[in-house]
């Protein structure tokens, strides 16, 4: 079955629960290498301005030195894109906030244009999948650089310090390439196999195998992605292909975990650790035909941009308006930083209001908690510049070494990280800065709740109607080359793929749905109905395939393990 769909008739004070906002997770597998890279990124830029007596600059080197907490996740060829694209965009932020406050000083217009750049970084962080942090660093430091004063004259010279910043960044992020040139892809199999072991365990009905279903999906899909982001040029490498039957495998246990031995698949997710050899998964010859989906994969051409964009407009929207109000808020009561408020407001919005929600909550708390941690450590680092650098720095490492356990405790790190950079032209009393990030926060997250309410996503209903009708037409191509005879090489591991992946985004769509209010019901018969048979049909899709080995093999069914 399927896992459950809210109804129309849910609350929202439900939907808005408290139950496990603050619940620490496990921390992230690769909690350290964001961490370590933030630090490595930071540190030189500061120093080095700290040496000069110019730490009043680094407001404009930090923008390019948090770069460096992106794209951790990804290849290292897609990796020097990403972080590249980043660095650029982050200049950019920066550009326009620095030409508009050296025209103007007026704070309605400065917050406004805060407001509409932080709903532009949002929307294309969501819609280029940029992955965390996603468009709270951009926000939080073309918001800041709205209010510094300067003149027209003083923007190249601080561009520069960025992109100098933004391209150490770049050498810290890829650095790792040189220990283990593979290491994303061969982690993100690692996390595919693990998952599509846990689901293997419960045999497809038993306790909880509903959630470790979707999670495997999820991991198969993010694998592919993973793989699928690097360039091919020429003949696929050794590791590439080693690593694509893996995922293969993983894909066929999900589709067949009564017939899977998923300690065998933990064994395969083992090996990937480090830098040993890539295990073999002993298939047939003939079973490479598997891969000619995958050629066919890396040819076809993503979604143009202005497509990802539209279903994101509700979000953005959310986030102008949010900010905005949020900022204008501050200003009324008087507060001397409305940055604050619009930057937490820019951080709550997720993919649907019960997330957003739970991240308004979180900040909250973090944010109060960081302000006493502030309160505690402000009379040390006041002793000297070098102390104020010294605890940023470690600060900045216990930020991104947290915050996978929970948002909100990453952010009481950041919140007196913020709040000591704010310092570095000069000391200011620690009474009024942390009344005034309190009041901010709260009314940052208060403004901008409140805006996602007014602003429905009413849009969310239609991606679930087409979600379901992809999911539809994908199983019904794979349900036409199961009954070919002798379908084209790789045709049916092409349609199996692409089935897998419309139910994985399915899933997700659906999930994202339920999480909104004031929406039109969902479909959930069509749901479950499209869920049960694309997965019967990727059940088939895998006996087709043991058949097939059989032939090659001449071992039987039963004996097939993935």
């Amino acid at each position: 079955m399927s896992s459950a769909t809210p109804t129309p008739g849910t609350s929202l004070g439900r939907r808005l629960s408290l139950a496990g906002v603050l619940r620490l997770r496990r921390p992230s597998e690769i909690w350290f290498k964001p961490a370590l890279s933030s630090v490595a990124a930071v540190a030189p830029p500061n120093l080095i301005l700290l040496a000069l007596g110019r730490l009043d600059l680094a407001m404009y080197t930090m923008a390019g030195s948090l770069c460096a907490l992106y794209a951790h996740n990804r290849p290292y060829a897609a990796r020097a894109r990403t972080l590249a694209w980043v660095v650029l965009g982050m200049l950019g932020g920066v550009a326009v906030a620095l030409v508009t406050a050296s025209f103007t000083r007026n704070a309605v217009v400065l917050v406004t244009v805060g407001a509409l750049l932080a709903a532009v970084q949002k929307a294309l962080c969501d819609a280029t999948r940029v992955g965390p942090p996603g468009n709270v660093v951009l926000t939080f430091i073309s918001s800041a650089c709205l209010f510094v004063p300067g003149t027209l004259g003083q923007v190249p010279g601080h561009l520069a310090l960025g992109a100098a910043a933004g391209a150490w960044a770049w050498l810290v992020g890829m650095a790792p390439a040189l220990l283990r040139p593979h290491g994303p892809e061969r982690r993100a199999t690692a996390q595919a196999l693990n998952a599509a072991a846990a689901y293997a365990d419960t045999r497809g009905t038993g306790d909880g195998h509903v959630p470790a279903r979707a999670a495997g999906y999820a991991a198969v899909q993010a694998a592919w992605q993973t793989l699928l982001s690097v360039p091919v040029t020429g003949a696929r490498t050794t590791t590439r292909h080693a690593l694509e039957r893996l995922v293969v495998r993983a894909e066929v246990a999900l589709a067949a975990p009564a017939d899977t031995d998923p300690e065998r698949l933990r064994t395969w997710a083992r090996a990937l650790r480090g830098t040993g050899r890539i295990p073999r998964t002993g298939d047939a010859p003939g079973a490479d035909e598997e891969l000619l989906g995958v050629d066919a994969e890396l040819a076809a051409r993503p979604a143009p941009l202005w497509q990802r964009l539209g279903p994101l407009t509700p979000i953005a929207v959310r986030t102008a308006l949010g900010c905005a109000l949020a900022g204008y808020a501050s200003l009324a009561l008087g507060i001397g930083r409305p940055y604050w408020a619009l930057v937490t407001a820019a951080a709550l919005y997720q993919a649907n209001m019960a997330l957003t929600w739970s991240r308004a909550v979180q900040r909250v708390v973090g944010n109060v908690a960081g302000v006493l941690l502030f309160a505690a450590i402000a009379p040390l680092a006041h002793l000297g510049q070098v102390l104020l650098v010294l605890f940023c720095l470690a600060l900045n490492f216990g930020a991104e070494a947290l915050i996978t356990r929970n948002y909100w405790l990453g952010s009481v790190c950041v919140t007196p990280m913020a709040l000591l950079v704010t310092e570095f032209a000069g000391y200011q009393e620690p009474g009024q800065l942390i009344t005034e990030r309190v009041v901010d926060t709260l009314v940052g997250a208060l403004v901008g709740f409140l805006a996602a309410v007014v602003v429905t996503n009413r849009r969310a209903g239609d991606r679930v109607e087409q979600a379901v009708a992809t999911a539809d037409r994908a199983r019904e191509r794979a349900a036409r080359l199961l009954a070919e005879p002798a379908p084209a090489p790789g045709a049916l591991e092409a349609a199996r793929r692409g089935l897998a992946a419309a139910l994985t985004d399915l899933r997700a769509t659906v999930d994202g749905a339920a999480g909104e209010w004031w929406g039109r019901a969902l479909p959930q018969e069509r749901v479950v109905l499209a869920e049960q048979s694309g997965h019967r049909t990727l059940a088939a899709t895998v006996r087709r395939q043991a058949v097939r080995q059989d032939r090659d093999t001449g071992t039987r069914t039963e004996d097939v393990r993935p």
